[in-house]
């Protein structure tokens, strides 16, 4: 007698989202798709995770499906907008990715000169559209940098000395809060949530729209910037003149200081590439019949090895470095705020830029001087408003082999270096490094920020970030 086997078949894993494709105008890309591997690609190859699937959201409708799928399903919900993040928290294992990179419309308005940006834009598609009509928001030092992880962390860039940073900038954004609701944040609507996003990362919703204040800026939007280079040997003497010279300058002039090695492109000769090098890359926004006289000591400081200045479209600086660092490569981040750049630290900095491991490995220190230090602390969620600048160290390649030389050299950088800070990053700057870290990076403001979160996401549903914990 033959026995029947009552047992259950094994089953398939159940789709965690079985359900969402069907409600949403785009696309809901998964594992099992063909493009699944090139759809969960960030900018940093060094970051591979495998979310449960990516929603290319059509609209802000879509995002509102998403954000209420994921909160009634339990399902991680990582945001990804248009550019970097050095962590890559834009993806997460097993998340629903909420992908705005199909929402990139820009409106301007000439008269009010404002903007209004989707959040899947990039500082290339607000530049386009800002720069021909003589205009500029705040915004960082790379055109594929994008708008929305920009604006969050606080945004510093060219322009901060002048204009402030983007959050000084930002007039108002539309946000999908965890409850599913759409609503804008502004000085006069939900003004509490409006000062949390200026400096609080993605912790509080999705941001599908931003209105910016825009700045006249040179001549029609042509300005006057580039980079002098000096050997690496005079790294201790040019950034001694540059500590003291660059607090003193015009507000319309600003330049970030940096340790590079001289990249293999037509912009500089051919004799010095691969030559290390102390630069500094300088933008003056002011009116063009006075930039000569203005950057007069620029040239004539030292024994530089190129002095690049030239007039430009302002949108023409943002992109100039934007194909010596294409997506793909491999990054490793370590970040930190500085209150002046001291003697200890300069020589910190001479021992590790003579060790750049590679050829895309670089330290900048970015100013944050001027407009963006007369806000005061407490007035955005963005707390190093003290003056000085925000400083990163960036082991880079396109080898997977070389991560342990880019990691370690990053590593130890940082770790001599962070005596001489004034104790957290800027948290556009940070991978995830513990809450910790998080909390050094707002000071005072962590509470005020952790009271709100716990008024509009009070289950943290958005936690994949530099989180900031729900008060309780």
């Amino acid at each position: 007698m033959t026995m029947l086997d009552t047992s259950e078949a094994p089953q398939a894993a159940a789709d965690p989202l079985e359900g969402l494709a069907g409600t949403l105008r785009g696309r809901l890309i998964t594992p099992n798709d063909a493009d699944y591997n090139q759809a969960r690609a960030v900018y940093n190859a060094m970051i591979d995770r495998r979310p449960a699937g990516i929603a290319r959201c059509a609209n802000a409708a879509d995002v509102v499906r998403c954000v209420n799928y994921a909160r009634d399903h339990g399902l991680p919900l990582a945001i990804r907008g248009g550019g970097h993040n050095a962590g890559g928290l834009g993806v997460w294992n097993d998340a629903l990715v909420i992908d705005l990179s199909g929402l990139r419309s820009t409106t301007v308005d000439p008269q009010a000169k404002t903007v209004r940006v989707d959040g899947g834009c990039t500082w290339s598609d607000v530049d386009n559209a800002t720069v021909p009509f003589g205009m500029a928001v705040p915004s960082g030092f790379l055109a594929s940098t994008g708008v929305g992880g920009l604006t969050l962390g606080g945004g510093v860039g060219y322009l901060s000395r002048r204009f402030g940073l983007t959050v000084d900038n930002l007039l108002s954004a539309d946000v999908v809060l965890a409850d599913g609701r759409l609503v804008t944040a502004s000085a006069n609507s939900h003004p509490d949530l409006f000062w949390a996003l200026r400096g609080g990362g993605g912790n509080f919703g999705v941001v599908v729209s931003f209105t910016f204040q825009c700045h006249e800026i040179g001549d029609g939007g042509i300005v006057v910037g580039g980079p002098v280079l000096y050997d690496i040997a005079d790294t201790e003497k040019v950034m001694k003149w540059y500590r003291e010279f660059l607090p003193a300058l015009p507000e319309e002039l600003s330049g970030w200081i940096g340790l590079i090695t001289i990249p293999p492109a037509p912009m500089f000769p051919e004799e010095l590439w691969g030559h290390k090098s102390c630069a500094i890359i300088w933008c003056y926004t002011g009116a063009l019949e006075k930039a000569d006289a203005v950057l007069a000591p620029v040239r004539e400081f030292g024994s530089p090895l190129v002095v690049g200045l030239g007039q430009m479209p302002f949108s023409t600086l943002q992109c100039a470095f934007d194909p010596l660092f294409p997506a793909g490569l491999q990054w490793y981040w370590r970040a930190d705020m500085f209150t002046e750049i001291s003697d200890e630290a300069i020589d910190v900095h001479v021992r590790f830029g003579n060790q750049l491991p590679t050829g895309h490995s670089t330290m900048h220190l970015y100013p944050i001087d001027g407009a963006a230090a007369r806000v005061g602390e407490a007035d955005t969620a963005f707390a190093y408003r003290d003056g000085g600048w925000a400083g990163v160290i960036v082991g880079v390649d396109p080898d997977p082999a070389n991560a342990p030389l880019i990691t370690e050299w990053t590593k130890q950088y940082w770790k001599e270096l962070h005596a001489t800070s004034a104790g957290g990053a800027y948290v556009n700057f940070m991978m995830d490094e513990g809450q910790d870290r998080v909390r050094a990076a707002y000071r005072d403001n962590y509470s005020r920020l952790a009271e709100i979160k716990a008024t509009y996401d009070p289950g943290n549903l958005f936690h994949v970030n530099q989180n900031i914990q729900p008060a309780t």
